[in-house]
């Protein structure tokens, strides 16, 4: 379900909140579907239940994430399509400027060539 890399830079709560994004918005977690609670999400990670926390939280701010006290968190049900169209596309920029950067690409080449699609 959630896979964590101990190369990647990015915070452990950044990469879990990355998972369960894409998770949610691919529809590999329902709308409604209950989550594992913070302590069985962090036992299956074997990481310290504050970094579930706070990864739950944030995606709690986002919206995709709803806590029923006493019921446990669920997949956000409200999430529309064109919000999830957009946020599969944002992440597939990032991940294609990521490998760009690391072919030798700078940031302003990258700029430069979004700016001159718009203009095409």
């Amino acid at each position: 379900m959630i896979h964590l890399n101990s190369r990647d830079p990015r915070p452990i709560y950044e990469q879990i909140m990355d998972n369960l994004r894409r998770l949610i918005i691919s529809g590999g977690v329902a709308p409604g579907e209950r989550l594992p609670s913070v302590r069985e999400m962090a036992a299956q990670l074997a990481i310290n239940p504050n970094t579930i926390q706070r990864a739950y939280r944030e995606l709690e701010n986002q919206g995709y994430l709803v806590t029923l006290p006493g019921k446990g968190t669920f997949a956000a049900e409200n999430l529309s399509l064109e919000a999830r169209r957009m946020e599969l596309l944002w992440q597939q920029l990032e991940r294609a400027a990521a490998e760009l950067r690391f072919a030798g690409v700078t940031d302003e080449q990258l700029i430069a060539r979004l700016q001159k699609g718009d203009n095409q």
